[in-house]
């Protein structure tokens, strides 16, 4: 009886083996021209093409201050975890998780859980 006990258990540890990797399959990563390496941003969590001018009107009408970070802004950077402040993009400009800010004078969409830029708005 001893061979199901041991079946059983080489099952679990193959399968809590397997789960970190079956998780880490599901991140893509992206490398740009300049060499930076990031997440590649859903199409359905970022602003499109056609909204930008207009998203970018919104945030000027809105006077959002430029925060200065010590950071490159680039898709993939990690932004300051204080010093800087998140807004809600409006349900006009499409569906999403993330927030927006600005920082050194441009706008960016950012992962509001690791404070990560998902996407320059420029």
């Amino acid at each position: 009886m001893q061979k199901p006990t041991k079946f059983i258990a080489l099952a679990v540890l193959t399968g809590a083996l397997a789960a970190p990797l079956a998780a880490q399959a599901q991140t893509t990563i992206i490398e740009d021209r300049g060499g930076t390496v990031g997440l590649a941003p859903s199409a359905e969590y970022v602003i499109s093409e056609t909204e930008r001018p207009a998203f970018r009107e919104y945030v000027v009408r809105e006077r959002v201050p430029s925060y200065a970070v010590g950071v490159p802004v680039a898709r993939g950077s990690v932004l300051p975890e204080t010093g800087v402040t998140y807004y809600e993009v409006p349900q006009q400009y499409g569906a999403t998780t993330y927030r927006y800010t600005v920082v050194n004078d441009r706008t960016v969409l950012v992962d509001p859980r690791s404070r990560r830029i998902m996407q320059v708005i420029d």
